[in-house]
């Protein structure tokens, strides 16, 4: 495993740009210098984050998402080994 996170990340399965391996390890998200833990999808090179609207759900169960735009930075939580 590398030591360099996606550029995008999602924590659904069923998404491209979902990579189990990344996640297990656990990821730190900041955004406008804010640590966020409720972050659904990020994309670094595009300066957004999607979380969750309130309580409402989708067809599939899921949260609906709302999406924030600034500057995002992403960290592994843990040391690799």
């Amino acid at each position: 495993m590398t030591d360099t996170l996606p550029d995008r990340l999602s924590i659904y399965p069923d998404s491209p740009y979902y990579n189990y391996e990344v996640l297990a390890r656990g990821i730190g998200v900041r955004f406008r210098g804010e640590e966020k833990t409720n972050v659904e999808e990020y994309c670094v090179s595009e300066g957004w984050i999607k979380v969750a609207a309130g309580k409402a759900l989708d067809r599939k169960g899921r949260p609906l998402l709302m999406t924030l735009k600034g500057p995002v930075e992403v960290w592994f939580k843990d040391e690799a080994g």
